[in-house]
């Protein structure tokens, strides 16, 4: 499994590229929360020498209205808690959940020049599947006669 470090470091270089620049970025976070970041500071950041924290992650992302940290952190739990995967119910929030997602990504790819935008609309239609999936595995799975056959077609 990847390490979870590296993976938000990556995400919060994109949300600082898509900010401007490390200047931009901290200001931004100063301006949230009054002082705290620097330029120097966020690179170190970058670089791995020191970690990202929950102010730097709010900040930037309320201030570019996305958040793919926190649905990265939300996807942890998710996969944890196989309790709300059997329940057919919560599962069909998470198939809406997901379906708007779908739709918010696409529109904003589409209305995009950026290549980020496109790569987290084909991100969240590879997650609404995935809770399309995961609900028909739980339908069929206790209804045989619904169960799919598996095909040698190639």
């Amino acid at each position: 499994m990847a390490d979870p470090r590296q993976i938000v470091r990556v995400t919060m270089k994109a949300l600082i590229d898509r900010l401007g620049c490390l200047d931009a970025a901290a200001e931004t976070i100063n301006a949230r929360w009054g002082a705290g970041s620097s330029k120097g500071t966020l690179s170190k950041k970058l670089s791995g020498h020191l970690a990202f924290n929950v102010d730097d992650v709010i900040a930037l992302e309320d201030a570019i209205g996305d958040y793919p940290v926190t649905k990265l952190l939300a996807k942890r739990l998710r996969n944890r808690t196989n309790d709300m995967a059997e329940c057919l119910i919560t599962q069909t929030g998470i198939i809406a959940k997901e379906s708007g997602d779908v739709v918010h990504a696409v529109l904003r790819a589409e209305q995009s020049a950026c290549a980020n935008d496109a790569a987290q609309a084909i991100i969240e239609i590879r997650e609404a599947i995935a809770a399309l999936q995961a609900a028909e595995a739980r339908l069929t799975e206790n209804n045989p006669p619904y169960q799919r056959k598996e095909s040698n077609h190639a």
